[in-house]
């Protein structure tokens, strides 16, 4: 019988890739629902009628404010277990006119990956039930599907070997596929690059409904699949990565400095220590409040990391009591958890809560803010409805990397800043006028022309797409694609225009295809 179900998809597949050459303009929902019960098994397949359909929805949703009765919800969720329940997702989405967005861990800052902000009829394809890892110790490399969690690579990379790791995110629940997408920075790349400038290969099922890797699908999509953001190129079902090496022991510390100790002053020090510091050396910044916590990892020993900072950022007053060892993975979990003794194995979770609201903003800065707009800054921290912020330090291996060699366009860039506020219940106002208040001041002091911003970090308050005929335009993608994307969104819309041409895989957000004859 398996059998039969293969060659009756390749069949399919093969008829239907064969003609589709457009969406059709009028979604047939009832016939695309038909067609996913003719062709996935019926238990993987959830309905607006199934009453377990609100609790695989809401399974990784990571914010309250996409789950409301007001929310734009999927006429279904599919949950493959494999490659060819995807393929017919896609050709049942492309024939009957019902577009697909893509799950992988639910961290899409604006949910996009479930619902949509604007009506429209889609489908979501869930991929947490494809969550293998595959390690290969002997070429150091893993196979890892996109509906894992970073978490769960981490602990699988590095259970059995303590000195094998893998550059990604800090959030163990983050989904691979949608972190992958997106670039992917975290505390080493400047010792290793971002997560994509170690993939290797990848498999992904295309607008098409055609399962391809590298090789298949070719080196203008490998690249645009690295860092061009989800749900625009195609379904990537897994990656091949390259493990990366790390000492049997790390060293980190939590150094936190008041505004009374000095904050203002060792922050705008940082500026210029941070993205120059060696590269097994990574130090970010978290300020809320009236205070700066600085936190490290270091590639190597407690005594080595202590000449190093007194030689280098004095400032900080490191000494060997801050220092704490421990594994990579560890360090991982020391990170996430911000606990010491938590085990390894809460990486493994993939637990969420609706019970606290957020809004996330980022920039990049370019050239170092001066002590005294610093000390502005942390007044803003005194505010009704403050949040906080947190500066990824870029420089080292990452700032080597030409521009252009991936999507991800902000190699040059001292450093990232995210913008974080929380809330509860009723409580956005104070929270939401804080962020777009602090974040127009910021604009003055961050990167221009344009003002970037990193599409994992993904915003709406910068820009929508606009939809002309059915199809996205390259003119209103451009608002917010080239603070993403600067120099490389014109790329990613040519690939668009090569590989999906028929916007086919569109959100809000999605790269639009360059028109032909446009430059």
């Amino acid at each position: 019988m398996a059998m039969l179900k293969g060659l009756a998809l390749a069949l399919f597949v093969c008829f239907f890739s064969c003609y589709l050459t457009s969406v059709p303009s009028l979604a047939s929902p009832d016939d695309f629902l038909q067609c996913l019960r003719e062709k996935i098994p019926s238990e993987l397949v959830y309905t607006q009628s199934s009453s377990s359909f609100a609790g695989v929805l809401v399974s990784s949703i990571r914010s309250p404010r996409f789950f409301t009765n007001t929310t734009v919800r999927p006429l279904c969720v599919v949950t493959p277990t494999d490659a060819s329940h995807v393929q017919a997702a896609v050709l049942c989405g492309r024939t009957q006119g019902v577009r697909l967005r893509v799950r992988s861990g639910g961290h899409d800052y604006e949910g996009l990956s479930y619902r949509s902000a604007r009506p429209e009829v889609f489908g979501v394809v869930d991929l947490a039930n494809l969550r293998a890892v595959s390690v290969n110790q002997s070429e150091t490399t893993a196979w890892v599907d996109s509906g894992a969690t970073i978490g769960e690579l981490y602990y699988t990379i590095a259970k059995d070997n303590s000195q094998l790791a893998f550059p990604a995110g800090l959030c163990p629940t983050i989904g691979v596929g949608g972190h992958f997408s997106g670039g992917a920075i975290g505390m080493m790349m400047r010792k290793y690059g971002l997560a994509v400038d170690n993939v290797l290969d990848a498999k992904l099922v295309n607008a098409n409904g055609d399962l391809l890797d590298r090789v298949g699908m070719g080196e203008d999509l490998f690249w645009a699949i690295r860092g061009g953001g989800g749900g625009s190129f195609g379904i990537v079902l897994s990656w091949k990565v390259q493990l990366v090496q790390v000492p049997p022991t790390v060293t980190m510390f939590n150094i936190a400095k008041t505004i009374d100790q000095g904050a203002a002053d060792i922050v705008t020090r940082w500026q210029d220590v941070g993205p120059s510091l060696p590269n097994d050396l990574t130090i970010r910044v978290i300020v809320q409040g009236q205070q700066a916590l600085f936190q490290a990892l270091y590639l190597g020993t407690c005594s080595s990391l202590v000449a190093t900072m007194g030689d280098q950022f004095p400032e900080l007053t490191m000494t060997s009591a801050d220092c704490q060892s421990m594994t990579w993975l560890q360090s991982v979990a020391f990170i996430s958890f911000w606990n010491r003794d938590t085990p390894v194995e809460a990486l493994l979770s993939r637990t969420t809560s609706l019970s606290t609201y957020t809004k996330n903003k980022s920039d990049y800065v370019q050239s170092a803010i001066s002590k005294g707009v610093w000390k502005d800054i942390f007044s803003w921290f005194t505010m009704n409805g403050a949040g906080l912020i947190i500066l990824e330090p870029h420089g080292g291996f990452i700032g080597s990397v030409p521009t252009d060699a991936t999507p991800y366009p902000h190699r040059s860039m001292l450093y990232n800043v995210q913008y974080i506020v929380f809330w509860q219940g009723d409580g956005g106002a104070a929270a939401n006028t804080w962020l777009g208040n602090f974040y127009d001041f910021m604009g003055q002091y961050v990167s221009k022309n344009p003002r970037q911003a990193y599409v994992n970090y993904r915003d709406l308050d910068i820009g929508q797409n606009v939809v002309v005929d059915d199809v996205t335009t390259f003119d209103g993608g451009k608002v917010w694609g080239e603070q993403y994307f600067a120099s490389n969104f014109q790329r990613l819309a040519s690939v668009k225009a090569a590989v999906d041409p028929t916007n086919y895989f569109r959100n809000e957000q999605s790269i639009p295809p360059l028109a032909q004859g446009r430059k």
